[in-house]
């Protein structure tokens, strides 16, 4: 029976689509899941992947022709409606590669020493032959997954297995980038790492094949075991066992296996001495998993604090060094000396010194993706930044009472950033257009107000999205921030996070700055920059005189795109969020 593939919904305006190329003809045999052909729409260009494993019987759609959503592109069966001349080749080459390591098994057993040279060519055949089972159906296609409704292609930024490696279920096996999130890829399936298909800093679409994973084929063998053999085995005989060690090379990361022990009784001393060591290297690498399989976060940070890696234990899952590892680590090595040699060089200990200096690096693919929306929005929209003064002594009094029972009661900490994040939310559902955006000549209003939150990162600036940001309180508000910039921080993030924002709230001030002059991103409209809350000497009126007194202060920026926003709108937008912040009144809006 024939499973049709047909153009699925890529979005909701996309209606029809091109076929570009196929990459696989009739007859061939694809996996699930395995790209079929590239489609191009007036929005995204990507590729089809077959829904079934089978054999394509029938292509009804050829290159350069535009079909709707929905249309039938091909169809995959069991090979029966497809001709047999594919297949044919395939079986007669596994029949034959069958007979020949069979002959192989034989040789050194009929005649082990009269023959050694046709032994020579019965190791030359299973050696060519040990491709076919790496790339036949044996091993298992790892395929970049769908990692966000616009994300269509990732870059591979490095791989954490090589071919031999094992790896189990749910183990990383490499590292992608995309201009929405950096993660990882982890195995479908447990065993051997056959083969790998993309090269790292080499960009491919979403489903394209990355690895291919299977069980304990022959696929490491020759380049771990081989070296083993000659030096167990004495000078002279390494002559005569020349073909022995590639036939034995399958069965030796598997010893316990029961199939390969005939094939190992000819040379009973060499089989005996080979399966021991090779346990040792398959433990060591796992040993050295801890330190492999840390994300560049956490690598980065490492080496910026001067942290081994390797002397620390994960508390992670699967013992996975975290960011909090280090970070303790790093701690506890400061705190360490700081006894014996109490004030020798202080000055020496908080300076750090980059390993940047002098060198040159290549653009991150996130860092691209900041600097070409970033010209696009500084070319496109007509930027212009107000900004204004608030009085928040009152709500720095309302802070300091309710930090304690705020901390006890839902595990965060009071910031300042919540009491801004609600009053700007509160104040785009009274100055929408603040929250709009621009498409053509039409000006749309959101019906939500999702407020995209900068997060500072070691890839880059992302910003992760408070959706419905108006109609939660500020424990719900500091809750979901706090858990968003973690995740964003250890690159846990989903893609869809960082989707459908309609206005920014960046915290500058959370490294000491008064204010800043932020960039609007499209195709938002508006991003409110929070300076950092200062103490200084103000002017209050007392008894209707004025005094001089000590007062905190925060400075509130708004960048906007001119085109539709115009700067009395700006001004009364900011005004609200100052009367909302003077006014201090939030006791009923903390949640606790």
């Amino acid at each position: 029976m024939s499973t049709s593939v047909v153009l699925p919904a890529l979005g909701e305006s996309v209606t029809e689509g091109t076929v570009t190329r196929w990459l696989k003809k009739v007859g061939d045999t694809v996996q699930e899941d395995e790209g079929l052909l590239e489609i191009s729409t007036d929005k995204v260009d990507t590729e089809i992947p077959s829904p079934v494993s089978g054999v394509i019987e029938e292509i009804l759609v050829q290159e350069d022709e535009t079909v709707e959503v929905g249309a039938v592109l091909a169809k995959i069966g069991d090979g029966s409606g497809a001709s047999d001349a594919a297949p044919a080749p395939e079986q007669a080459s596994s029949d034959s590669s069958d007979q020949e390591q069979a002959a192989a098994e034989e040789t050194p057993e009929a005649a082990p020493t009269p023959e050694p040279a046709a032994a020579a060519p019965a190791v030359a055949k299973p050696t060519a032959a040990e491709p076919a089972p790496a790339s036949g159906s044996t091993g298992t296609d790892v395929v970049l997954p769908e990692l966000g409704e616009s994300v269509t292609e990732g870059t591979v930024t490095r791989w954490l297995k090589q071919v031999g490696d094992r790896v189990a279920v749910d183990e990383p096996l490499l590292e992608i980038s995309t201009d929405k999130v950096d993660t990882e890829i982890p195995s479908p399936i447990a065993g051997i790492v056959q083969e790998i298909l993309v090269k790292e800093d080499e960009t491919v679409a979403v489903g394209s094949a990355l690895a291919r994973v299977g069980d304990a084929a022959a696929t490491t063998s020759p380049a771990e075991v081989a070296p083993e053999a000659p030096s167990t085995e004495k000078p002279v005989e390494a002559d005569q066992p020349v073909a022995a060690p590639a036939p034995q090379a399958a069965p030796a990361p598997a010893p316990a296996s029961p199939a390969p022990a005939p094939a190992t009784t000819a040379s009973a001393p060499a089989a005996a001495s080979t399966p021991a060591p090779a346990p040792a290297p398959a433990a060591a690498s796992a040993d050295g998993d801890d330190v492999t399989y840390v994300t560049p976060l956490v690598r980065r940070l490492a080496q910026q604090q001067g942290v081994d890696l390797a002397a620390i234990k994960g508390s992670g899952v699967g013992g996975r060094i975290r960011k909090e590892d280090v970070l303790k680590a790093a701690e506890a090595a400061r705190t360490a000396p700081a006894t014996p040699a109490a004030q020798t060089a202080p000055a020496a200990a908080t300076r750090q010194i980059s390993e940047l200096r002098g060198t040159t690096q290549p653009m991150s693919r996130l860092r691209k993706v900041l600097a070409e929306r970033a010209v696009a929005s500084m070319q496109q929209t007509a930027q212009l930044t107000t900004v204004v003064e608030v009085d928040v002594t009152r709500l720095a009094a309302l802070r300091d009472r309710s930090k304690g029972d705020f901390l006890a009661k839902t595990g965060d900490k009071l910031s300042f950033l919540p009491f801004f994040a609600l009053a700007a939310a509160e104040a785009l559902q009274s100055y929408p257009i603040v929250n709009a955006t621009v498409d053509g000549t039409d000006i749309v209003y959101p019906a939500t107000e999702n407020v995209s939150i900068a997060v500072d990162t070691e890839r880059g600036l992302l910003t992760p999205v408070l959706r419905d940001a108006a109609t939660k309180n500020i424990a719900q508000i500091a809750h979901e921030i706090a858990d968003l910039a973690a995740r964003t921080r250890d690159n846990k993030l989903k893609p869809d996070e960082l989707a459908g924002g309609t206005f920014t709230l960046t915290n500058t001030g959370s490294r000491g700055a008064l204010f800043d002059t932020p960039v609007v991103f499209l195709p938002q409209s508006a991003i409110l920059g929070t300076g950092t809350v200062v103490k200084r000497p103000g002017v209050v009126s007392v008894d209707g005189k004025d005094a001089i007194a000590v007062r905190s202060y925060v400075f509130l920026a708004l960048s906007y795109d001119h085109r539709i926003i115009d700067g009395a709108d700006a001004a009364r937008f900011l005004g609200a969020i100052k009367a909302r912040l003077e006014d201090a009144s939030f006791e009923g809006d903390l949640g606790i």
